[in-house]
């Protein structure tokens, strides 16, 4: 049987970038967030330019035909997850990157671009794109456009929403809206940028982003301290971050979390070890000054063994039991994987909380997270096989992030909403935020063509 809206767009765009082969439509079905339904798409189409986001849009409008725009489906909230009958937009031919000016320090890129491409592309020309989530060489701009992500060095850099200037963004209509603008200061008019960036591809689809540069950051340097508690690493965190450093990096492991690296990988860990802290200096020359006295302040409090890199390879090395979180977790069973952020003065507070929840469900929480700025990724650990172990991860899952609310933060502070946490985004709007939220998205989208179903419900 024909399907109109696949012949209409492969008239437009060619063959190759219409799918609807039922193998590689259930490949792109989800993201890698778990626990999040996904439904069955229609079609999958990969358009090249604004041009063909442009027909395609006018297509499935014409038809009532919802949109799902993907990037590399990282995500971590369904926000990219398939709804039944939906037209799957990705953004796989959108890779280029349209310009790097060193004298303007901004960077032009369609959204298909790699994050990590996209870095290296500009550290050719000794500038600097901050945001790095810990996908960033697999995400796309425009995904982290889409939750505005954040990553390590956002301590001292900001998120994603720190960096964009401007978009260039498809409306349901068809019409092509360009938000923002080049220049490094610019105040008129409400700021539709920063709306569009964090709204999960429910607003417009992004075809263009112009994006604020840095100089290229000085070679850095890292230190890492162990600790008997958890509340000695959490004090020493606060106390680097009330000194008046700017760590580009303060990462944070809790015991269970640094066990289960050990038990993957032998990275020397004592098993009285309660806590660890992950600095990282970029001042160049400085930078030893830096670690020095970070080591100090540890020392200070409480710190069982602090180590200094005398160099970038040091570093690495010291920076290794950050990377190894995600596999480390995997042998243990399936994560449900957590995003609260509440004010660094809450953290003792939040991190005491988890413990009490784990307890109370009986579920392993583990809890790294970037401690500079009070993000952390409680990440409940469980056998999938048993139901009744299950159902008390959810339900610790949503206690944490209800703690997380009580202690004044966030339910996700760089994963963003999907469905993952749709249900909780009222108790943390209310009920007004939550309607002014609903017009938004109305005056945007009035035929909800755009990601129905995702962060608002």
């Amino acid at each position: 049987m024909r399907d109109e809206l696949v012949d209409r767009l492969r008239s437009v765009l060619g063959d190759d970038a219409v799918v609807d082969d039922p193998d590689v439509l259930d490949s792109h079905r989800n993201d890698h967030a778990k626990f999040c339904t996904a439904g069955v798409p229609r079609a999958l189409v990969r358009p090249s330019s604004t041009a063909e986001v442009v027909e395609v849009v006018r297509a499935a409008s014409e038809l009532g035909v919802p949109i799902v725009t993907q990037g590399a489906r990282t995500g971590l909230s369904g926000a990219a997850n398939a709804i039944d009958g939906c037209l799957l937009l990705s953004t796989a031919r959108m890779t280029q990157i349209l310009e790097i000016s060193a004298e303007d320090q901004v960077a032009v890129v369609q959204p298909g671009v790699v994050n990590a491409q996209l870095s290296r592309a500009v550290l050719e020309r000794d500038l600097f794109y901050p945001p790095d989530p810990s996908s960033w060489e697999m995400s796309t701009i425009g995904g982290n456009i889409a939750t505005n992500a954040g990553g390590l060095c956002c301590v001292k850099y900001g998120v994603t929403s720190d960096f964009v200037r401007g978009l260039e963004v498809v409306l349901a209509s068809g019409e092509v809206v360009r938000t923002g603008r080049r220049s490094a200061k610019g105040v008129a008019g409400y700021d539709l940028t920063r709306l569009i960036v964090g709204s999960e591809g429910t607003l417009g689809v992004v075809t263009e982003a112009t994006l604020e540069l840095r100089p290229a950051p000085e070679a850095a340097l890292t230190a890492a301290a162990t600790f008997r508690s958890i509340e000695d690493g959490i004090a020493a965190a606060a106390a680097v971050m009330a000194s008046g450093l700017r760590p580009s990096l303060l990462e944070f492991l809790d015991q269970p979390t640094l066990r289960a690296i050990q038990d993957y990988r032998d990275m020397g860990l004592p098993e009285d070890v309660g806590s660890m802290l992950l600095a990282q200096s970029d001042r160049g020359p400085r930078a030893a000054e830096d670690v020095a006295r970070i080591a100090e302040i540890c020392t200070a409090h409480g710190a069982v063994d602090v180590a200094e890199a005398s160099d970038v390879e040091e570093s690495r090395m010291l920076l290794e039991a950050r990377r190894l979180v995600n596999s480390a977790l995997e042998p243990l069973g399936t994560t449900l994987i957590d995003d609260v952020a509440v004010p660094r003065s809450q953290l003792i507070t939040l991190l005491r909380g988890i413990a009490e929840i784990g307890a109370k469900y009986d579920v392993l929480i583990c809890c790294p997270g970037h401690v500079g700025d009070g993000n952390m990724h409680p990440t409940v650990v469980f056998d999938p096989a048993d139901a009744a172990a299950e159902a008390r991860a959810l339900e610790a899952f949503g206690a944490v992030m209800q703690l997380g609310l009580r202690l004044g933060g966030t339910i996700t502070g760089e994963h963003g909403i999907g469905t993952l946490k749709a249900r909780w985004l009222e108790t943390e709007l209310g009920p007004v935020g939550l309607e002014l939220h609903r017009r938004i998205k109305a005056a945007f989208d009035p035929g909800n063509l755009f990601n129905p179903g995702k962060v608002l419900l």
